[in-house]
C-alpha cells in the first residue's frame, strides 16, 4: 500500500465503503465485485484500497479473531505481526513486572501495542515507515493512552519509558541466505537492542529459528508454539525476565498453556532400543534444547544421539509432544517399503522424517500408493542406522 492508497483509504467514504462490503470469501468474483463498485461511482483507487483491505482482513481473523474486522493492514505488516494471544502473553510481562510506560520500537500496525493497551499501560508505538504508522493510529485510536510516532526506532527519545518491546524487521535484500545474519542485518539492529537491555527491561520478539549464538547469556529465551506451529523466540531482560529461567518452551493449545523451563538447556536422556511407543517434541521444546528434560518426565530415552524423537515402553499424556504407537518396522529399501505398503492397502500416506536425507513429497510419488487405508511413516535413525517405522497416533 503506498501513501496515496491510505489516504483513499483512510477518507470517510473509504472507511464507510470498507465497512459496507461482504466478508471476504477466497470463492468471490472479484471481477464482479469491482465492476460493481465501479458502477456505483467509486473511484478505481478507493476500490483497490478497499477490496485489498478486506481480503486482508479475512487473513488477519487467525491472528486477531473478531478484532480483525476493525483493523487496517499491510501485507508485510500482517505478517510479521504478532498473534493477539501470544501480544496479551508479553503485555502480561510488563504488567506483572510494575511497568507502566511502554514503547513499542517497531511497532508494526500495532498489535503488540494493541495488547499493551488493553492492560491499561500507557503505549508509545514507533515506526520508521510513515504508511504502517498511520495504520497503527487507526488501529490504536480506541485507547487513549496509546500513541503513535512516525521515527526510526533508534533514534527515538526514551527518556519517558521504563521499558520497552521490540519487533526487528529482518533486512533481507541481497541476502542468498538469512539463517545467520549479522546483528547489524535488522531494523532496529540487534546491537542497539542488546546495548537497551543494558539500561532498560525490555522484552525482544526474533524468529524461533534465530541463531542460539547470539542469545545473551543474562536474557530468558523463550520459545513459542501455538497449535503444534513455532512462532517466535522471546528474549527477556531485566525484571522482565524471570528469575533462574534461561531457556522456556510455552506451547498453546485448545486445552490451555503448558510451558516447560530450566536454567540451562537440558542434557540429553540417553540413547535406548525402540519401544513400542515414539514421542515426537514439539519445537518448541526442541528449539529451547529442553528434549533431555522430556524426555526424563517420560521415562523415555533418545532414539538417537541427536535427533529430536524419544522412545518409551509405555505411554504417558504430555502437552509438550505427539506420542505415536510403533506398528512395524519397515524395510528402509525403496522397493521393499513400497512392497511392504502395497500389502497393507496403504494409498494414504503421512511421511515425517528426522535425520535422513529424503524428500517426502518425492518418496511419496515414487510408493506409487493404492488403497483405502491410512498411515503415517516416520523415517529417521535409531542408534545411527536408518529405520522406517509405521506408526499410528495416540
Amino acid at each position: 500500500m503506498d501513501r496515496s492508497e491510505l489516504v483513499e483509504l483512510l477518507s470517510p467514504e473509504g472507511l464507510r465503503l470498507l465497512d459496507s462490503l461482504p466478508p471476504y470469501e477466497p470463492a468471490s468474483d472479484v471481477v464482479k465485485m469491482v465492476s460493481d463498485l465501479r458502477k456505483a461511482g467509486h473511484a478505481p483507487g478507493l476500490v483497490s484500497a478497499v477490496l485489498s483491505q478486506s481480503k486482508l482482513r479475512a487473513k488477519a481473523v487467525p491472528k486477531f479473531g473478531e478484532f480483525a474486522s476493525r483493523m487496517l493492514f499491510t501485507e508485510a505488516g500482517l505478517e510479521q505481526a504478532t498473534r493477539l494471544k501470544v501480544a496479551a502473553l508479553h503485555a502480561g510481562r510488563f504488567a506483572a513486572a510494575g511497568l507502566t510506560r511502554v514503547a513499542d520500537l517497531g511497532s508494526g500496525i500495532g498489535g503488540d501495542a494493541l495488547a499493551l493497551a488493553a492492560m491499561d499501560l500507557i503505549v508509545t508505538a514507533v515506526d520508521a515507515d510513515e504508511v504502517t504508522a498511520a495504520i497503527a493510529s487507526f488501529n490504536l485510536a480506541p485507547f487513549p493512552a496509546a500513541t503513535v510516532v512516525h521515527s526510526d526506532a533508534e533514534s527515538f527519545d526514551l527518556s519517558e519509558c521504563d521499558a520497552a518491546w521490540l519487533d526487528p524487521a529482518r533486512r533481507t535484500s541481497g541476502h542468498s541466505n538469512t539463517s545467520r545474519l549479522n546483528p547489524e542485518d535488522y531494523s532496529p539492529s540487534l546491537n542497539f537492542v542488546f546495548d537497551l537491555a543494558k539500561r532498560l527491561p525490555i522484552g525482544v520478539k526474533l524468529g524461533p529459528g534465530h541463531d542460539r549464538d547470539q542469545i545473551p547469556a543474562e536474557a530468558e529465551a523463550q520459545w513459542i508454539s501455538v497449535n503444534g506451529a513455532l512462532v517466535e523466540m522471546g528474549l527477556w531482560f531485566g525484571v522482565l525476565a524471570r528469575d533462574g529461567i534461561r531457556r522456556a518452551a510455552l506451547v498453546l493449545r485448545p486445552e490451555g498453556p503448558a510451558e516447560l523451563t530450566a536454567a540451562a538447556d537440558s542434557e540429553d536422556a540417553a540413547v535406548v532400543p525402540l519401544g513400542e511407543y515414539l514421542y515426537e517434541p514439539d519445537g518448541a521444546v526442541i528449539r529451547a534444547r529442553l528434549i533431555g528434560d522430556l524426555a526424563r518426565s517420560l521415562d523415555a530415552g533418545m532414539l538417537s544421539e541427536g535427533i529430536a524423537y524419544l522412545t518409551a515402553e509405555t505411554v504417558q499424556h504430555t502437552p509438550f509432544a505427539t506420542a505415536f504407537r510403533v506398528l512395524d518396522v519397515l524395510p528402509f529399501d525403496e522397493k521393499k517399503l513400497r512392497l511392504a505398503l502395497a500389502e497393507r492397502g496403504i494409498g494414504t500416506l503421512e511421511i515425517k522424517k528426522r535425520g535422513v536425507d529424503i524428500d517426502p513429497a518425492t518418496l511419496r510419488t515414487r510408493l506409487k500408493l493404492k488403497g483405502t487405508t491410512s498411515a503415517t511413516l516416520i523415517l529417521t535413525r535409531a542408534a545411527g542406522h536408518r529405520v522406517a517405522l509405521l506408526v499410528e497416533r495416540v
